[in-house]
């Protein structure tokens, strides 16, 4: 049953956000209500992928060890920072035409490095083969010109300070639900 549910999941993850890109027109013709189905389903799908990872088993190939765990955390606080930064508008984002897409690749590949079991592999690897999708096809629709002219130091101090705040709640939150992320 696990299996099931995160695999449906996953389906209904990846369904919600790539159907503006791959049926654009229909999906303009369903109206902004759609966005309210839109938002249920992705919902929908983070529950099912949570309850289907806490209850999928399978093979498990290695586990934590402090070298992965500290690329982890690296990697993790790079990805919490792109997020950031993506709203902010700071300097990346001038380098980085898709930062909170890459905030995903990165959390991804950063959770499979630390978790080295099969649902860890078809959870954080589905949603990493998404992002990669996704990226692909907004590519192929939309030029991109990075933005011009002056960053704020402002925007970057604060996607700074709101990268550690929010860092910290999702490493306490970890440690709440009994991953500790620091070891």
């Amino acid at each position: 049953m696990g299996w099931f549910l995160l695999l449906a999941g996953l389906a209904l993850w990846t369904g919600a956000h790539v159907f503006k890109r791959v049926a654009p027109e229909r999906r303009a013709g369903l109206g902004d209500a759609f966005k309210g189905v839109v938002a249920v389903a992705v919902v929908a799908s983070i529950v099912l992928m949570v309850m289907g990872y806490g209850r999928a088993d399978g093979a498990f190939f290695w586990g934590r060890n402090a070298a992965l765990t500290g690329i982890n955390n690296l990697l993790m606080l790079f990805a919490v920072y792109l997020y950031a930064a993506s709203g902010m508008k700071t300097a990346i984002t001038r380098r980085i035409r898709h930062p909170q897409l890459t905030a995903v690749k990165v959390w991804a590949l950063a959770h499979i490095l630390v978790n080295g079991d099969m649902a860890s592999f078809v959870l954080f690897g589905g949603l990493l083969a998404w992002a990669v999708w996704e990226v692909i096809l907004i590519n192929r629709q939309t030029d991109w010109t990075p933005p011009a002219g002056p960053v704020d130091t402002r925007k970057e101090i604060m996607a700074v300070v709101g990268t550690l705040v929010v860092y910290g709640g999702i490493a306490w939150l970890h440690a709440w639900l009994g991953y500790p992320v620091f070891g």
